[in-house]
């Protein structure tokens, strides 16, 4: 391996350990001031690094990465080489990726055999801490991949999300609604994931039944609703299901949908009205109406 020292400004550096000192105990408890822009520490050594002896960071939490963008990264490289050397931890004679992902897969497609790299000896949490701020003070992450990363810190080192709000520097509140897209329906969080959603928008189905939830995404799309008219729109939804649920329990009525129910394998609600009145049956998908349809009509 080739060193060479570089003189390097605040940033990374303040988040990793030095050689010196102890992995934990002089640990910095916040991770917002931290410049991943900067380089890192003064005085670091910059080692050469064979690229494909680096290994993927398992806690990236991008879980998307535009080849676009990639391939101009890899033009710049090209011409200008590697600004900014990315960061590894040793991984028995490997090196595995802590931050500068984008960097190391375009680097292999502009044809390097080698990246500058600050190799540091570090814990699994601040692993996981240093990639998630890597992205998100360059704002690189969906809103959804943010939350999966939040949650996984929360989970597998036991965090508060006070906690873990000033670890990200943060509020609480911000990490609990991040948090809240993880119970939309798998589908919705699909469409913020690609970019179909918006995260605002997205935001305004979780107060909905998982049911109602695709048909609020299907509405939003195909009426191209403003986040203003998707909360009211669900709004409206949550009002008439309270409304429909506020009604009088009537046991009588309550046993006809069940036996109705079982009959077509599906939800049934009946309103009574005096002597007048209407049954209605649910369906969710194509198949499931012409399953019923075929019941009715045997």
């Amino acid at each position: 391996m080739v060193t060479k020292t570089s003189g390097l400004g605040r940033g990374l550096g303040s988040l990793i350990p030095n050689r010196k000192t102890s992995l934990t105990a002089d640990a910095p408890s916040t991770l917002a001031d931290s410049s991943f822009v900067d380089a890192l520490e003064t005085k670091e050594k910059v080692w050469e690094l064979p690229v494909d002896r680096i290994f993927p960071n398992p806690h990236q939490p991008r879980r998307q990465f535009d080849d676009g963008a990639l391939e101009d990264l890899a033009d710049s490289i090209r011409e200008h080489g590697i600004i900014q050397p990315i960061v590894v931890s040793k991984q028995g004679n490997d090196w595995q990726l802590v931050a500068g992902e984008r960097r190391l897969r375009a680097s292999k497609i502009a044809g390097l055999k080698t990246i500058p790299a600050i190799v540091r000896g570090l814990t699994e949490q601040k692993k996981m801490e240093i990639a998630l701020l890597e992205n998100l003070q360059r704002e690189n992450l969906n809103a959804l991949e943010i939350a999966w990363a939040y949650r996984k810190l929360i989970d597998e080192f036991n965090l508060t999300h006070e906690q873990l709000a000033k670890k990200v520097g943060k509020s609480a509140s911000v990490i609990h609604n991040h948090l809240r897209l993880l119970n939309l329906h798998p589908d919705v969080q699909e469409a913020v994931l690609s970019g179909k959603l918006t995260e605002g928008h997205a935001r305004t189905l979780g107060g909905l039944p998982m049911e109602d939830q695709l048909e609020g995404m299907k509405n939003i799309l195909e009426k191209k609703m403003t986040v203003r008219e998707a909360e009211a729109s669900a709004r409206a939804v949550v009002a008439a299901k309270k409304i429909r649920t506020a009604r009088v329990f009537d046991p009588e009525l309550k046993d006809y949908e069940d036996r109705i129910a079982a009959a077509l394998g599906t939800r049934v609600e009946i309103r009574r009205r005096g002597g007048s009145g209407q049954i209605t049956i649910k369906f969710f998908s194509n198949g499931e109406l012409r399953e019923i349809i075929d019941k009715l009509t045997e």
